[in-house]
């Protein structure tokens, strides 16, 4: 009986290895909104990031999560980095390129797991409005990524944090 358990746990993890070998070796997590603001405002809300707080969806999750910012102020070089709960864990951000209606940025997480992302924010004006893509990439290692993915996806986790964040960033932006 042992053995039987033994080969069936075995057989298990023989499958889910092969289901993650099928996996892509990267992410993509894209969610979008139409705000009723000029892309200039809506930079103003990416590109300083003393004003996430209004719309990140882990800006107050953790009351006790401590920041740092450094370099400009905004813009291009600037940084934040933040030490919370589990739930929000550790990590770096950092304003790599803007160009007019996109802003790129480096996401390094630290903690709980480790990654390196980036993140876009693709800002295109529709009517009285502007168009919002927010749009992370990253690389799926086999070990931390794949074999994830074969119980859920990177779209999953993180999917309808992007929608909250981008409806308290229309609510920011609109005010």
């Amino acid at each position: 009986m042992l053995k039987l358990i033994g080969l069936v746990i075995l057989l298990a993890i023989v499958v889910v290895l092969v289901l993650a070998g099928t996996k892509p070796n990267t992410f993509r997590v894209e969610r979008s909104t139409t705000i009723h603001a000029s892309p200039q405002i809506i930079a103003g809300l990416i590109n300083d990031f003393h004003n996430w707080d209004a719309w990140s969806p882990w800006a107050h999750i953790d009351p006790q999560m401590r920041t740092t910012y450094t370099g400009p102020a905004t813009g291009v070089g600037s940084v934040y980095e933040w030490v919370g709960n589990s739930k929000v864990g550790e990590g770096r951000m950092e304003i790599l390129a803007i160009q007019p209606n996109q802003s790129t940025i480096k996401l390094d997480f630290l903690k709980p797991f480790e990654g390196h992302n980036v993140t876009d924010f693709i800002l295109t004006p529709e009517g009285s409005g502007t168009r919002v893509d927010w749009v992370m990439t990253g690389p799926m290692a086999f070990f931390s990524g794949k074999i994830m993915s074969v119980f859920t996806s990177m779209d999953a986790m993180i999917g309808k944090d992007f929608e909250k964040g981008l409806t308290q960033m229309k609510a920011a932006a609109e005010k």
